[in-house]
């Protein structure tokens, strides 16, 4: 990550001569001044994420200098700021120092002394800057880590790729087979663009009139559209797009395609001119079937969506049940995925243990979700656990040797 040029100072004293000169002085050694003459005028500059260092005059009319430290501290106790002081007024200073001033400089002061501790509070607040940036990534992560999930070789491309595509405004095309997500690619490409800020609209290739278009490209203004199955936009669209994406102030086009559109373009059943723009930065999305190290977390991952969603708690999946799902094909790839997980939330897939079992075993499977998910709620504390479920101890007990449960496995 590059260090944030952190160059602006807010000067304040209520001598306009002395505000001036100072200001003159930050000017020569490339700093950004901005000058107040009071308390007042200067707190409306102060904020969190202010990317510059306070310089202020001790005395002032009305709140003085120690006030605005004050003010600077509430916002921000990591926000330095600089005392100016008068003759006889050190003692003062010294005592502003010890409520968090970062530097005072004795009036009149030298330039090159004001620069120099201007330069280190600079460096200071840079450092600051910096370091929140960099906690604030790590805690959310980049929308290609929070949103591409799996581990394989082939994941952590499409993740690359996605980055790399992102940082160009080029237009994207995606490809891959039915229900890979290609939508969930081009919302992660424009979250991590430079239009992020910006509106994402999705529209489906096949309804797109030279209307329609008009009216979504001025939906879409300073930010992305996507259409989805670009393999299908109407010829009379296909030439609206191609005249449409040469104005300068066009949305960026992300789109998705399950076909093969240079063989479209080759047979005329697509404009070439238009495939050979959209092709400018590419993405694919490879099958489940390519990657099935990344089911067991995508599954895993589905299913606590499908729990949450349905208010259901989350059952265990058994290493015998996992070997099936990534034994399969799965034609619909994550879209099939995630249909399976909502039937396993809900004791109704095909892929569970609960296949050809009768009502009493499917019971005793909820069960004995239930117990396992008190257990781990509660850090294998039993008796919370029972409690939790409304159930005497002694029958609590029977009931995980009737599973083979034991507390002490989720502790």
């Amino acid at each position: 990550m590059t260090r944030q040029v952190t160059r602006r100072v807010l000067l304040v004293d209520d001598d306009a001569s002395v505000r001036e000169a100072l200001g003159q002085t930050l000017e020569l050694a490339d700093m950004i001044p901005t000058l107040a003459g009071s308390y007042i005028e200067a707190k409306d500059h102060i904020a969190r994420d202010f990317a510059g260092v306070v310089v202020s005059d001790i005395r002032m009319p009305g709140k003085d200098g120690f006030a605005l430290l004050d003010y600077a501290q509430t916002t921000d106790p990591e926000l330095p700021v600089i005392l100016l002081t008068g003759e006889g007024d050190v003692p003062t200073a010294v005592q502003g120092m010890a409520s968090g001033a970062f530097d005072f400089l004795e009036k009149p002061c030298a330039p090159a002394d004001l620069i120099a501790v201007v330069e280190k509070a600079l460096k200071t607040r840079a450092l600051v800057l910096q370091n929140r940036a960099l906690k604030a990534q790590v805690q959310a992560g980049d929308a290609a880590s929070r949103l591409l999930r799996g581990t394989s070789a082939l994941s952590q491309k499409m993740r690359s790729d996605a980055r790399t595509v992102a940082r160009t405004m080029a237009d994207v095309l995606i490809t891959g087979e039915p229900g890979v997500g290609t939508a969930k690619m081009a919302e992660v490409v424009h979250l991590l663009s430079a239009v992020s800020r910006g509106p994402f609209v999705k529209l489906a290739g096949a309804a797109i009139t030279p209307d329609t278009l008009a009216r979504t490209f001025a939906e879409a203004k300073d930010g992305t559209l996507f259409i989805d199955e670009i393999a299908a936009l109407p010829q009379p669209a296909q030439f609206a797009l191609i005249e449409a994406i040469e104005d300068p102030a066009a949305p960026r086009i992300i789109a998705g395609t399950y076909q093969d559109l240079g063989k479209l373009a080759e047979t005329g059943a697509f404009h070439p001119d238009l495939y050979y723009r959209l092709d400018a930065a590419r993405i694919h999305i490879p099958p489940l079937r390519e990657r099935r190290e990344d089911i067991p977390t995508l599954f895993r991952h589905y299913l606590a969506i499908a729990c949450e969603q349905a208010a259901l708690p989350l059952p265990d999946v058994l290493p015998d049940v996992m070997q099936r799902l990534v034994a399969q094909d799965w034609p619909g790839n994550a879209r099939s995925l995630m249909n399976a997980a909502m039937r396993y939330a809900m004791g109704m897939t095909e892929a569970d243990t609960s296949e050809g079992l009768g009502l009493t075993e499917r019971m005793a499977e909820v069960e004995r979700t239930f117990l396992t998910e008190a257990l781990r709620d509660h850090a294998g504390n039993a008796t919370e656990a029972a409690r939790a479920l409304k159930l005497p101890r002694k029958t609590f007990y029977d009931k995980l040797a009737r599973h083979g449960l034991r507390p002490e496995d989720y502790r």
